[in-house]
């Protein structure tokens, strides 16, 4: 049995394209990161590590974006966008976990 196919992402352009992948690539990160969630120090370590360059890659396509004319974001598409490709799930790794019953 096949699993369930996913929704077709929006259209977007390629700057678009570019800015929700990085942006998926930063929130990952910062999801490993979290002292609210459990991990080691090592991963938090060489995630915070390769933070600057994804956030620096982010920044590149925001910029590129704005140069070729980009100048306004369309958040219902890329929120559209960004659920298509689990942002949802990822982005709840950033936030506190629920209290735990102790």
């Amino acid at each position: 049995m096949l699993p369930p196919e996913l929704p077709p992402l929006p259209a977007l352009t390629r700057a678009e394209a570019e800015v929700v992948d990085r942006y998926l690539d930063v929130v990952d990160l910062l999801g490993r990161i979290n002292p609210g969630r459990d991990g080691d120090t090592y991963r938090g370590l060489r995630a915070a590590q390769a933070l600057v360059g994804k956030a620096a890659a982010l920044r590149d396509a925001l910029t590129l974006m704005h140069h070729r004319g980009e100048t306004e974001v369309h958040a219902a598409t890329l929120a559209r966008a960004l659920r298509v490709l689990d942002g949802e799930r990822r982005t709840a790794r950033v936030g506190l976990p629920p209290p735990s019953e102790s």
